[in-house]
């Protein structure tokens, strides 16, 4: 397995410790790879610093974890962001604890068009609001369906039916 060169990982930790504070609320190097744990109330300023500073230039996903019952984590969800600098071939992760009883996150689509789908799926999976997202609404099951079916208290063998259609013409023909 490659590992990636931690010289530039370092610079760049130093960095963001550096500009942000205690924001960074934690660095991880497990396998082979650099994660920054970010206070929610940081998370766009660092994620607009990476992007315009040092050129990362992808978003490769945003996802969603429910830590309930894992005893090391900091809250009950994170937002993960998988960020890729082509320039510099250097990919970082910043994992962002999310409470339970606030599930807001301020939304990256002002940064990478590339977040739209991912923060809907993970406001559809999870329940996470993008706060600011221009349409954040249910794209993977219907608009009758009722939970976040990623959570680990979803009640998974609970069938849901959708009895009305929905018209998606007016998403359809947004400009994109």
């Amino acid at each position: 397995m490659a590992t990636q060169e931690t010289p530039k990982h370092d610079a760049l930790v130093a960095e963001l410790k550096n500009r942000f504070g205690a924001k960074i609320l934690d660095v991880d190097r497990s396998y082979d790879d650099c994660t920054l744990i970010v206070d929610k109330a940081g998370i766009h300023d660092v994620l607009a610093f990476l992007k315009n500073e040092h050129r990362f230039d992808l978003l490769l996903d945003i996802a969603g974890v429910d830590c309930m019952n894992l005893p090391k984590f900091r809250e009950r969800f994170e937002v993960v962001y998988m960020l890729y600098s082509i320039g510099d071939d250097v990919r970082v992760r910043l994992e962002v604890p999310i409470s339970e009883l606030d599930l807001d996150v301020p939304t990256a689509t002002d940064l990478w068009k590339s977040a739209n789908w991912a923060e809907r799926e993970a406001f559809e999976m999870f329940g996470f609001n993008f706060v600011g997202h221009p349409c954040l609404k249910r794209l993977l099951t219907h608009h009758e369906f009722v939970g976040h079916p990623l959570r680990k208290d979803y009640p998974i063998m609970g069938g849901q039916w959708c009895a009305t259609t929905s018209d998606m013409t007016e998403e359809l023909n947004e400009p994109r």
